[in-house]
Formats: C-alpha cells, sequence, structure tokens
C-alpha cells in the first residue's frame, strides 16, 4: 500500500483515502477489521522493504528474539519465516489488542540496536507497522502454512524450502517428517495466494 500509494495521482490518493474513511479504516496504516480469539498471519516489514535483516547473523538473532517475544506474550506460533526484509508468522492470537504492544516492544528494541550497530542512530527508520489476515478455516491454516515455508523461493533466496534455515519447515520436517510435509504441500496449493491478498 505505501509504495502504491507513492505512484498514484493525486486524484487518486484521494480516492483512495476517501474509500478508506468509508470503512473506517486508518488513511494511512494497515487496517485490522477482525480482532477475534484464532489464528492470523502476522507479517512485518523492514521500512520500504529495505534488507536491514540481510546478514545471517542478524536474522538468527531476530528469530530467536520474536519467538521468545510472542511466548512471552502467550501467542502460539504454528509457523514462520524470517527473510532480509520481512517475516511472516502463522500464530494464534488469544487477545489480538496485544498485538500493538508486542510488536512496538519488539520492533524498537531491535530499531535502536540495528541503527546504533549500523551507524544510523536517529536517521533511519527500520520497520513499517504489522499487517495481519485471520485465518478462515483449515485450508486457509494449511495453504497459509505452505505459503510461510515456501517464501524465500518466491522471493528468489533459495531454489527449496528446505534450504533456508530461518523457517518453521524444518521444525515440521523433524516433528512431523517429510511425508507429512509433502503431503500438505500437495493437498493444500497455493494457487494464487498472496495475490491481491489471499484470494484462493
Amino acid at each position: 500500500m505505501p509504495y502504491e500509494y507513492r505512484r498514484m495521482t493525486p486524484e487518486q490518493r484521494e480516492a483512495v483515502l476517501r474509500a478508506r474513511a468509508a470503512k473506517g479504516y486508518p488513511l494511512h496504516a494497515p487496517p485490522h477489521p477482525f480482532q477475534e480469539k484464532t489464528y492470523y498471519l502476522l507479517t512485518a516489514a523492514n521500512y520500504e522493504h529495505r534488507h536491514i535483516m540481510a546478514s545471517a547473523g542478524r536474522r538468527t538473532e531476530f528469530q530467536k528474539r520474536a519467538l521468545e517475544k510472542f511466548k512471552e506474550f502467550e501467542i502460539e506460533v504454528a509457523g514462520w519465516v524470517f527473510l532480509a526484509n520481512h517475516y511472516h508468522t502463522l500464530a494464534y492470537v488469544p487477545v489480538f489488542a496485544k498485538l500493538p504492544l508486542l510488536f512496538n516492544r519488539l520492533h524498537g528494541a531491535t530499531s535502536r540496536q540495528w541503527n546504533l550497530e549500523d551507524g544510523q542512530t536517529g536517521r533511519r527508520t527500520v520497520w513499517y507497522k504489522f499487517s495481519d489476515r485471520m485465518i478462515r478455516d483449515e485450508v486457509h491454516y494449511y495453504t497459509t502454512l505452505n505459503y510461510i515455508h515456501y517464501n524465500p523461493v518466491k522471493h528468489g533466496y533459495t531454489k527449496r524450502m528446505g534450504e533456508w534455515e530461518w523457517s518453521s519447515f524444518h521444525w515440521y520436517l523433524e516433528e512431523e517428517g517429510r511425508d507429512w510435509l509433502v503431503e500438505i504441500w500437495k493437498k493444500y496449493p497455493l494457487k494464487n495466494y498472496g495475490e491481491k491478498w489471499d484470494l484462493f
């Protein structure tokens, strides 16, 4: 949304803002229309999709920190992937209202640390606001899990899902086995998942 918005004409921008206001959505931030006790695909990206998490060490450290923060907030994470400029989690959220605080703490701490490490103190925005998609049913759940595991391939980091270290793919491989992963992949194909957004 923020990147498309910049390419719009003033008239197009005005129309988008009117439509968002009519729905009661924030004008310049992801909406959160559903706030139920259920599973969500939660996504957060580095500002302007810059590759701030490009180093393996930083991804490893952030993955550990993020999963610990979700646990601290009593949110069960069922799937995850951490890439160079964004991450996805499939998570059971018992109290949606706690999510803004979770992301503020997680992203606030890492923003300060990474800007210090990169010599960018006070000059760089690190994170954009988080977005969410409420999981509708079992098909949506497992398709989302496949989407998460396929993400490194989709974005050109690897040719195979198992080649990316920062993913729950390896946890499922150990706990459920390769046959289970293959079965889920075949039973719940991605189709056009992720395009406009996850209408499949």
